[in-house]
């Protein structure tokens, strides 16, 4: 048995269980009896008690069903039989579940094909076992619930309970899961800082991380420089492309809820947020066909002769484009938030439509616009197609926005693309990277709390 039929079968008892108990409720209640929860409550509440015990069984058993098979199997004779290569040993364990599940027909070792069988039949004994399990402890719960059922029962309150439990549990999946990132990512950065010098990592502008194949060979300890990295992400994305984006996506916003009719703007809001549903590998392909080749032109006519096919400017006109929506989606819901009375009130004193804009409506839209602006550069530094496609990757150190550069992103994807040894400082520098990205874009993100609430406290 499945574990979806498992799952199947425990939610059908849970609504028999909570049918029952609504249906038995209600008959109380037709019976001149007063009931302190509505008969909905007493169904939800026997419903949860059935089915949330025995899914969390269910979540529970599976790592420990496939333990149990991979034992049963290892016991039986064939298994006893396969090679000591604990790398070998696992390939043919492998091949074996594939062939068992129906993924696959044949393996490549002829082992798998005498273990397959042995995995179905493990597999199909332990899945029985815990759905049996599983539906006993359905029933348990159905029982209890049932048992506690009375007109002094208080259901709504036990239902709002288990509610609240659903409720922390979701809002601990968000915290735990950012916890987990931070301790990987801390984790193998402490790594790192064992085999580099802290200090090397933060201030050095050399980045040349390719560790040589022996030691008395050049440049054996790599250079781990981060420098021209960040240097690189904030050229593109927190400079370059922001010269692009805040302007237009903001004047963009002013127009279409302070100027356009409103049947331009239901033509024109749509037609600008279609660019962020658009690929970024089309906005690569974009800014190496058609925008590099111009730049580079530029450069040569204006007299740069390190002009490059690759450069700065290129990428970060792009990735300006590409985020333009999101600096223009909560400009415009900032503005239009803005109370139709504070305009009118400007309006009376004398001040022109410009003069409401930029003293009265973009004041007290500032909060949403710093907050499309925050979104937009962290959007604009997680960015790494439109970086390898048009910026290169070569770590530079300049101000010539016509060179080449790159950015800690597409260094992360190059350090860790193909087959890796994590115990190389090569290797744990793209955690240390990320770790350092986490935090720069942390302090960003206090920054810009800082402010929205400074100007909220002047606005409400």
């Amino acid at each position: 048995m499945s574990f979806l039929t498992a799952l199947a079968a425990v939610l059908l008892l849970a609504a028999a269980a909570g049918w029952f108990a609504f249906t038995r409720a209600r008959a109380l209640r037709g019976g001149g009896k007063r009931l302190h929860s509505l008969p909905v409550y007493h169904g939800i509440h026997a419903g949860l008690w059935t089915a949330l015990p025995a899914l969390l069984f269910l979540l529970a058993w599976q790592p420990v069903q496939s333990g149990l098979v991979d034992q049963a199997v290892l016991a039986s004779p064939a298994g006893q039989a396969l090679p000591d290569f604990e790398m070998q040993r696992d390939s043919i364990l492998s091949e074996a579940r594939e062939i068992a599940s129906g993924q696959r027909e044949a393996g490549f070792n002829p082992e798998s094909a005498a273990l397959a069988p042995l995995f179905k039949e493990a597999n199909a004994r332990y899945a029985w076992s815990g759905t049996l399990v599983a539906l006993f402890v359905a029933l348990v719960g159905a029982f209890l619930a049932l048992r506690r059922q009375g007109v002094d029962f208080r259901a709504r309150l036990s239902v709002e309970r288990w509610v609240m439990v659903l409720l922390v549990g979701a809002s601990l999946i968000a915290i735990l899961t950012t916890l987990g990132i931070v301790l990987s990512l801390l984790f193998e950065s402490l790594m790192f800082f064992t085999k580099v010098n802290v200090g090397e990592f933060l201030f050095g502008t050399t980045w040349s991380p390719q560790m040589a194949i022996r030691a008395d060979q050049a440049g054996s300890s790599g250079a781990f420089g981060s420098v021209p990295l960040f240097w690189g992400t904030i050229f593109i994305g927190a400079i370059i492309a922001m010269i692009v984006a805040i302007p237009l996506g903001l004047m963009s916003a002013i127009f279409l809820t302070q100027y356009a009719p409103q049947r331009l703007r239901a033509w024109l809001k749509p037609i600008l947020e279609i660019l962020a549903g658009v690929p970024t590998v089309v906005y690569g392909y974009f800014a190496a066909l058609t925008v590099a080749p111009m730049v580079r032109d530029l450069g040569l006519a204006i007299g740069v002769g390190s002009a490059s096919s690759e450069s700065a400017l290129a990428a970060g006109l792009v990735m300006g484009i590409m985020i333009i929506p999101f600096v223009s989606s909560m400009a415009d819901d900032s503005i239009a938030a803005v109370p139709q009375a504070m305009r009118d009130g400007s309006l009376a004193l004398g001040a022109t439509r410009s003069e409401t804009i930029k003293r009265v409506v973009l004041p007290a839209a500032l909060p949403g616009v710093v907050g499309g602006i925050l979104l937009a550069v962290s959007r604009a530094i997680g960015e790494t197609m439109i970086v390898v496609m048009a910026a290169g990757l070569a770590a530079n150190l300049t101000l010539n926005p016509f060179e080449s550069v790159t950015t800690v992103t597409t260094q992360i994807v190059q350090l860790l693309t193909g087959d890796q040894e994590f115990d190389s400082a090569k290797t744990l520098a793209a955690f240390a990277l990320g770790l350092l990205l986490f935090i720069i874009t942390l302090i960003l993100n206090l920054i810009a709390l800082h402010v929205v609430r400074r100007y909220r406290e002047a606005y409400e």
